[in-house]
């Protein structure tokens, strides 16, 4: 068993940058422990991960804002404070902010993460599926 604090001690709020579009920080809540990693993401207006998948899948759960996410081929959907969203492993998605609100979610993902190319901006855009 494993008591985790509200955030992993002795690791720093990491500025995320490569994978990601606008200003996004990471708060690691248990570094990758058994292909599991669990972080409180926040991304400012705007900001958005990179199109990916997960090997195993991703569990995220809205703890503030609003923001969205895009299952590759669908119109982004609407995330507010208290969803909580399922994505089957090996579904591409992106998720973010929405474009006039900050959005914090605690991300669990399981097995490895692939990045893969940045959302276009009129993925970004695109009228949302409610």
């Amino acid at each position: 068993m494993i008591i985790l604090p509200g955030r992993s001690s002795g690791l720093p709020t990491e500025q995320r940058t490569s994978t990601f579009t606008g200003t996004v920080w990471a708060d690691p809540v248990l570094p990758t422990t058994d292909g599991v990693t669990i972080n409180t993401v926040t991304f400012t207006p705007g900001a958005r991960t990179y199109w990916h998948h997960h090997e195993k899948g991703q569990i995220l759960h809205v703890l503030a804002g609003s923001g969205l996410i895009c299952t590759e081929g669908k119109r982004p959907r609407t995330l507010r404070p208290g969803d909580v969203v399922w994505v089957p492993p090996l579904e591409r998605h992106w998720h973010g902010a929405g474009p006039d609100s900050f959005m914090i979610h605690l991300a669990v993902s399981l097995g490895v993460t692939n990045w893969h190319d940045e959302v276009a901006e009129s993925d970004y855009t695109a009228t949302t599926d409610e």
